[in-house]
């Protein structure tokens, strides 16, 4: 069983700084990830695709971390890639699926509030390669209605591409309701579960999914390391042409420290899931947000599900503040806002107003994440301070 938050020891990143409440943003390494990957950059350094004794631990080690992300999501290992990012793992499901289909006139189908890893590629390639694009609304709750889906088929549609998880609200989609209207119309679906991996339990026979995208950097691995499932049978084109590595999908060397990272950290993800942590995180999360509601009566407004949500994420407004400002005002916490910043200029988080929050509720508002390392004691920092700055406002 994996020790987790009270049992762990301090991360040394996080000793002496702000709370960290930014963990969908990214997540520290964890050390017994670190500790994992350093052989891979230093003893064994030789190309898992030559036949010499050098090549013979970089392959096993290899092997075994295809094994450990297959795990963590009931694949099996031959259906993992390995990929630098998840952008590029959301690339090759996306560009690869259209491409491969050989449709004149391909019909891809998404929804407002996925990551713009997603919406851009799907946009490039209505720019690029003659794609139709339909993307579909939410409701209040940033959720997707499937018979909005059910509607939008077309005998063109090629694939539908819908999150697991939102990274600002953690609103959880119907996945497998989703998927079996996808397959009901003869067409493939992708889903970005970069937010989902470890936090949630995931099957992919379950959810019923063709792609799913996971990644290094929201699970506790390095930047720069990232896996796509690819259902046995399903026909993609190369992301990145060459040496043949990778089921032909992602040529190029494989960086085996960084895939020893992904793997370890999907190993202790799944450790976690079994020994219960997520319901240690939703109770830190759930005390916050009560923390936040007495402290500020009337004030303080939820932002997506109460319930099917991440069980890391509080996304809430504070009437009358602005969240940036907040954040500003409060040294002891790091997390993020319900804006972006343009040349000195906020706007409203586009996820929130594709779930109709009108521009004052959008810009007051916070995502505040949880993670492996939050204690008790980060909870009550926090929410003492974000009260004492509100109040200010």
């Amino acid at each position: 069983m994996t020790a987790s938050g009270g049992d762990l020891p301090p991360h040394p990143a996080l000793a002496g700084g702000p709370v960290y409440l930014d963990y969908n943003a990214t997540t520290p390494v964890d050390p017994r990830v670190a500790a994992a990957m350093w052989p891979y950059l230093t003893d064994f350094f030789g190309n898992p695709s030559s036949s010499h004794p050098f090549s013979q631990e970089p392959q096993r080690a290899l092997a075994e971390a295809r094994a450990q992300v297959a795990g963590l999501i009931g694949a099996g290992p031959g259906e993992i890639v390995f990929t630098g990012s998840g952008s590029e793992a959301d690339l090759l499901a996306l560009r690869g699926a259209v491409l491969a289909s050989g449709r004149p006139h391909p019909h891809v189908i998404t929804q407002a509030t996925e990551h713009p890893a997603v919406l851009e590629t799907c946009r490039a390639l209505e720019r690029l390669h003659g794609v139709r694009l339909t993307v579909l609304p939410v409701d209040g709750e940033g959720l997707l209605d499937p018979a909005a889906l059910a509607a939008a088929f077309t005998e063109d549609t090629v694939l539908v591409s819908v999150m697991a998880a939102n990274n600002e609200t953690g609103a959880l989609q119907p996945i497998t309701e989703l998927t079996t209207l996808t397959h009901e119309h003869g067409a493939l679906f992708h889903c970005d579960a970069a937010q989902a991996a470890g936090k949630a339990p995931l099957d992919v026979s379950e959810l019923g999914v063709d792609l799913l995208t996971l990644v290094g950097h929201k699970m506790y691995a390095p930047k720069g390391t990232a896996a796509l499932y690819v259902r046995d049978g399903v026909r993609l084109e190369p992301v990145v042409y060459g040496g043949g590595q990778e089921r032909g999908l992602r040529a190029g060397t494989e960086n085996v420290a960084l895939a020893v990272a992904l793997g370890t950290a999907a190993q202790l993800a799944a450790d976690e899931l079994v020994s219960g942590a997520p319901a240690r995180i939703a109770a830190l999360r759930d005390v916050l947000h009560q923390r936040l509601t007495d402290g500020l009566p009337g004030r303080v407004r939820l932002n997506g599900p109460e319930t099917n949500r991440l069980p890391n994420t509080l996304n809430v407004s504070v009437d009358g503040a602005l969240g940036h400002e907040l954040l500003t005002a409060v040294g002891q916490i790091a997390a993020s806002t319900g804006s972006a910043c343009h040349s000195g200029t906020h706007t409203p988080s586009p996820v929130l107003t594709a779930m109709g929050l009108d521009g004052d509720r959008a810009l007051g508002a916070l995502r505040l994440s949880l993670g492996r390392w939050t204690t008790p004691g980060d909870i009550e920092t926090a929410a003492a301070a974000l009260i004492r700055a509100a109040a200010a406002q």
